[in-house]
């Protein structure tokens, strides 16, 4: 796909952009760091503002970006840092609630209008006064933004509802993972060996992916796995992910003698997709573009899941879905498919032409870098 713009004409400025990003949410980072790659291929310049963390972990100056520390608090310290680095941008591109709001602060009061674009990936949860000051915050960033652009239809629409000028879809693409280096394991050889060292050798092997938090649902999967239990051979669940709630999954699994390994943060999530016979998604909530639902039919997994929020726009008919919540339908659905064999075959050509509608990398620079020059570009004089 051409972009709009690529290199500016002779004898003129590169577009400067700063992209602020909170570094919290895994998601936002990779495509902070794929947008930058991106945008400077094509002559543009960025400015990552982000915590070091972040930096260590993208390396957005490996992608040709500058990287300043703006830590993730919204104090005046590092509110006015990022005003410093914005004072020098055409334009300021946010990701998420927390890098809006404190990217509205910077450029608040100023007699040049610098255009803020904002990119919902997800909503912040929370109830109580917290969940009231969020939605002041929400509102306050919808009413600075001059474009919002959102993950996915239910996001776009969130954006409206809360008084964004001009909201869109702008989805996200799953930026590619590290192509395999000469040298490393063949992946047919590793399946196996990745199996075996999970333990799931002669039995059915189920994987999900992602924080241990109470909105991902973990409780109904325990519920269901101890229906999968009386399976002969009963399958094994392997959750990867961290978070709050690890003490008290692993004293039920411990307790009810569960087939489940919480097996941490991992860095070789691919791998044990690539190993796994069906991928589980038992969210609660998911208005996002899930990550593990991307990669799960790109690796042609059967995917099984929740239908919630953004996950049945994300996968159409690719994908086993079911009540969020409803451990029942849940476990039904993993029986369902470990006894049909034509079905997950089904389920994995269907999820590959799926992925294949997907925005690629490039397909969702260009679209961004369209907004920038329709922000940007000096009005015409009748």
């Amino acid at each position: 796909m051409t972009p709009v713009s690529s290199h500016p004409p002779h004898g003129q400025a590169p577009l400067r952009t700063v992209q602020v990003l909170g570094g919290g949410n895994a998601g936002s980072s990779a495509h902070v760091r794929s947008l930058a790659a991106g945008l400077v291929a094509r002559g543009v310049k960025v400015t990552v503002c982000a915590p070091f963390d972040a930096e260590r972990t993208y390396d957005f100056t490996g992608a040709g970006a500058d990287h300043v520390h703006v830590p993730r608090s919204s104090d005046p310290v590092s509110v006015a840092a990022l005003r410093t680095v914005c004072a020098q941008a055409d334009l300021v591109h946010a990701h998420g609630l927390h890098a809006s709001f404190r990217a509205a602060l910077a450029l608040g009061g100023r007699r040049v209008r610098t255009p803020l674009v904002v990119t919902w990936h997800d909503r912040v949860h929370a109830e109580g006064a917290r969940g009231q000051l969020l939605r002041v915050l929400e509102r306050r960033v919808m009413k600075a933004a001059a474009v919002v652009l959102g993950a996915t239809s239910e996001l776009v629409d969130g954006a409206r509802r809360t008084g964004a000028r001009d909201a869109r879809l702008g989805p996200v693409a799953l930026p590619a993972r590290p192509a395999r280096q000469a040298g490393d394991e063949d992946p047919d050889r590793l399946r196996p060996k990745v199996r075996a060292e999970l333990g799931a050798i002669d039995r059915p092997l189920l994987v999900a992916v992602g924080s241990l938090e109470p909105h991902r649902g973990y409780d109904v999967l325990l519920d269901a796995a101890a229906v999968w239990r009386r399976l002969d051979p009963a399958p094994l669940v392997v959750v990867a992910g961290e978070g709050p709630l690890r003490g008290e999954l692993q004293g039920r699994i411990e307790e009810e003698a569960l087939p489940v390994v919480l097996a941490g943060s991992r860095d070789d999530v691919p791998d044990l997709l690539a190993a796994a016979d069906l991928a589980l998604l038992p969210s609660r909530r998911e208005p996002g573009r899930s990550v593990l639902a991307q990669e799960a039919l790109h690796a042609r997994v059967p995917l099984v899941a929740g239908a919630v929020g953004g996950i049945p726009e994300l996968v159409g008919d690719a994908a086993e879905l079911v009540e969020p919540g409803d451990a029942r339908a849940l476990a039904e659905a993993v029986v369902r498919l470990l006894a049909d064999p034509a079905r997950r075959e089904e389920l994995r050509e269907r999820g590959a032409r799926q992925a294949a509608t997907w925005p690629t990398e490039d397909e969702t620079v260009a679209q961004v870098l369209s907004i920038y020059d329709e922000l940007t570009q000096p009005t015409p004089l009748l």
